[in-house]
């Protein structure tokens, strides 16, 4: 519902949610951030999937498709306006030399539908504290409308945090197999598909595996086949759990399917390996 600005009797089409649980997107006629503040979300956007991890941001607009299939002890809160809150209303005595309707453009590239847009923009540990801060302060203003200029300064401070996600954005210029390969470590726990992976690059079957040999020495099954028997090996050496635990851990559907390729890659069986591996860790 829209905010009643109590100090001039008008209706303010934003909203700030401070627990967001992720139910009800996306809101109708509205942008959304969504900050994660701890825990993990999957699912699908725009039918390609997508992995959100703390801290993490999600923007949605009102015409994207979402499916929220998985959440890890998710906390999240979402901040959502119209797309003409952003609008520059004149001043009386300026509207003769200025257009009437001045739409400022910060942020339009997180919601704009395209090939490239993943709608999870990319968010480093350094800039989090600084994000967390100003949505505080959407959420505080929202909440308190403490003077006459509380819209004023909700406009500033969401303008400020959509400047920065673009910026990250275009700092990060993530390839198509930094795509894959975040989702892989995000989900290699769940059924990861080739089709999956190609989704999340936007890219062809042979164009993706082409890109995984010459950057990682694997084509990209293959890459998350290592990876599972990584965490595995780790699980081995460092936990109790038995290998059944161990291998849906790691993302094997099977024990015995985990066994034999781990046995296969490693040379050795998990429970030789779990003991050498041990005895050797114990020595250092």
């Amino acid at each position: 519902m829209p905010q009643i600005d109590r100090h001039k009797d008008r209706a303010v089409n934003i909203e700030f949610v401070a627990a967001e649980d992720l139910d009800c997107l996306p809101y109708p006629e509205r942008l959304t951030l969504i900050l994660i503040t701890s825990g993990s979300i999957n699912g699908i956007l725009n039918e390609r999937p997508i992995a959100v991890s703390a801290p993490g941001v999600l923007c949605l607009s009102e015409d994207d498709s979402i499916q929220i299939l998985g959440k890890h002890n998710v906390s999240a809160q979402s901040f959502s306006y119209h797309p003409d809150f952003l609008n520059t209303i004149p001043i009386a005595e300026t509207e003769d030399y200025f257009p009437r309707h001045l739409k400022i453009q910060t942020g339009v590239s997180l919601f704009q539908a395209n090939p490239t847009r993943t709608g999870v923009p990319f968010v480093t540990e350094k800039a989090y504290p600084q994000l967390f801060e100003w949505f505080f302060v959407l959420g505080t203003e929202v909440y308190a409308q403490s003077d006459a200029n509380w819209v004023c300064r909700i406009k500033k401070y969401l303008i400020r945090i959509l400047g920065l996600l673009e910026d990250l954005n275009r700092q990060s210029e993530q390839s198509p197999v930094d795509l894959a390969l975040e989702y892989i470590h995000t989900n290699y726990a769940n059924k990861v598909t080739l089709e999956d992976l190609t989704k999340c690059a936007h890219l062809n079957r042979v164009s993706l595996n082409k890109m995984f040999q010459e950057r990682c020495g694997y084509t990209a099954m293959k890459y998350l086949l290592s990876h599972r028997l990584k965490v595995a090996g780790d699980l081995l050496t460092h936990t109790g759990m038995s290998l059944n635990e161990i291998a849906r851990a790691a993302g094997f559907e099977y024990d015995t399917y985990f066994i034999k390729q781990f046995t296969a890659k490693i040379g050795m069986s998990p429970t030789v390996y779990r003991n050498i591996s041990r005895q050797f860790a114990t020595a250092q």
